[in-house]
């Protein structure tokens, strides 16, 4: 597991509002968000069977080009 090292941004009142992180760490937070949902694709049951990773893969491709 990695360490966080957030910086915070706040406003006039000192309250937070934003959080910056480096970029190392937010490749690692987007890599684990898409692993994550890679895997929960590969287990749906809308079909009746789990996608192979190769068809996983596709799906969530053209899942991002949707958005």
């Amino acid at each position: 597991m990695f360490q966080l090292k957030p910086n915070y941004v706040t406003d006039r009142e000192n309250k937070k509002v934003a959080v910056q992180l480096d970029i190392k760490t937010y490749g690692k937070i987007e890599e684990i968000l898409e692993n994550y949902s890679l895997y929960h694709l590969m287990e749906d049951e809308i079909t009746g069977e789990p996608l192979k990773v190769k068809e996983a893969k596709v799906y969530y491709k053209e899942l991002k080009k949707k958005k």
